[in-house]
C-alpha cells in the first residue's frame, strides 16, 4: 500500500460561507483520529474568501476511501453541509515523485 497526498478546493455558495466554512470545521478534528490519516488540515483562501483547501495524507487509498465512504462525520456532511457547497473548483491525488 503507498501514501495518497490529496488538495481538495470547494467553492461555498454566495452566501452560504459562513455556514460551510462551520460544517467543513466540524469534519477534521474527527478525520484526523482516523485510522490511516497522517494529515488532515482544513484552509480558507486568504486572497478569495469562500473558497476551502483540504490538504489530506493518507497511509493508503484504502484508508482514504473508508473515510470517505464510511465516516459517519462524512456521511453527514454529505446529508447536511455539501447544499452550501457551489463548486469543487479541483481534487487532486498525488502521489510522491522525489
Amino acid at each position: 500500500m503507498s501514501e495518497l497526498h490529496i488538495l481538495v478546493a470547494l467553492r461555498a455558495k454566495k452566501g452560504q460561507e459562513q455556514e460551510l466554512r462551520r460544517d467543513l470545521s466540524a469534519v477534521v478534528e474527527p478525520s484526523r483520529k482516523e485510522e490511516g490519516n497522517l494529515r488532515y488540515e482544513l484552509f480558507e483562501d486568504q486572497n478569495d474568501p469562500g473558497r476551502f483547501v483540504f490538504v489530506e495524507h493518507w497511509a493508503s487509498q484504502e484508508h482514504r476511501d473508508k473515510h470517505h465512504n464510511d465516516a459517519a462525520h462524512i456521511r453527514h456532511f454529505h446529508a447536511n453541509g455539501v447544499k452550501n457547497v457551489e463548486a469543487t473548483e479541483f481534487a487532486y491525488f498525488l502521489k510522491p515523485v522525489g
